[in-house]
């Protein structure tokens, strides 16, 4: 489902939420051209392969059951990764602390 960015971090909040006890929340971040089809694969896909005005990237969360999305703009960035930022910090605190291992010193054998 896309949303616009306000909306996308207010979902994105729900969804850490709902896995904070059990689950997990997939992040995927990639650059965006617009197009929701493919090229195609004749003579006319020279025109397509012109590179977009503007740069866009794509933001997707998912948590398995629910998929969200959102197109960031060049001109938005800046607030968008304050304001997302801030959306992670406050989500985690539900992280488990890693285990250390033990590391077992070997004893030489005594002559």
């Amino acid at each position: 489902m896309l949303l616009d960015n306000d909306s996308f971090l207010t979902e994105l909040g729900k969804l850490f939420g709902k896995t904070k006890h059990l689950g997990s929340v997939t992040l995927t971040m990639k650059k965006y051209n617009g197009r929701t089809r493919p090229c195609p694969r004749d003579k006319t896909r020279v025109q397509y392969l012109s590179e977009p005005e503007e740069n866009l990237c794509l933001l997707r969360a998912s948590n398995g059951k629910k998929n969200i999305s959102t197109v960031i703009s060049n001109r938005e960035v800046t607030r968008f990764q304050m304001a997302y930022a801030n959306v992670l910090k406050a989500n985690m605190d539900a992280l488990k602390k890693r285990e250390k291992r033990v590391k077992t010193q070997k004893t030489k054998a005594t002559h």
